[in-house]
């Protein structure tokens, strides 16, 4: 169950072009925290990978930010990792990996997986490498920088799609799988790293 329902009004996030500068790139080598105790260079992944990017999930019983709902793009982390887990099964279906990344802590993450149970690893990166070596865009509420929402398809190493922004939250693993089914198989003629078509 979600315990953070999405209320009605939301105000939807704009694109302000801050993402317009991924796709097509190599994703950098970079080390980072898991929930499982180990640490993953998605780079060196082979295949699909799926990460959903996201400012920060709630806990039950601890306030969010202040003026939280009226951020755009900020709520819905945790209706978005449902949706990632309740579609679980079809990505790998399609042989695409997914993880979860935000600037929270791993012990932080580790709530949230287990409380939600989630069937895949979220990622930390709370020292804001990503925003260094890929320019992220990312927000400030209450002292905290958190990462504006954006999910990366990327294919052995390199960025092949950027769904950004994303609204509703929830919705955007549907996107996902879509953008999947009618992807160009890997290997065909004309299709290198960081050529796929949007």
């Amino acid at each position: 169950m979600n315990p953070f329902p999405l209320p009605e009004d939301l105000p939807p996030p704009i694109d302000d072009g801050a993402a317009s500068h991924l796709q097509g790139r190599r994703f950098p080598q970079l080390l980072l925290d898991a929930t499982d105790g180990s640490r993953i260079d998605l780079a060196t992944i082979p295949g699909w990978s799926v990460i959903y990017i996201y400012p920060m999930t709630g806990r039950p019983g601890v306030p969010l930010p202040k003026g939280w709902l009226g951020i755009p793009g900020a709520p819905g982390c945790t209706s978005q990792s449902c949706s990632f887990r309740d579609h679980h099964s079809e990505l790998k279906a399609l042989n695409a990996r997914v993880f979860g990344l935000s600037a929270q802590d791993t012990e932080q993450q580790k709530e949230a997986r287990e409380r939600l149970h989630l069937p895949f690893e979220l990622l930390s990166d709370s020292r804001h490498r990503l925003k260094e070596l890929l320019d992220l865009p990312s927000f400030n509420v209450d002292g905290l920088e958190l990462y504006k929402r954006l999910t990366l398809v990327i294919e052995d190493g390199f960025i092949q799609k950027v769904f950004y922004p994303v609204f509703p939250p929830d919705l955007n693993v549907v996107e996902v799988i879509t953008w999947l089914k009618h992807r160009a198989p890997p290997g065909v003629a004309g299709h290198a790293p960081g050529v796929t078509p949007a």
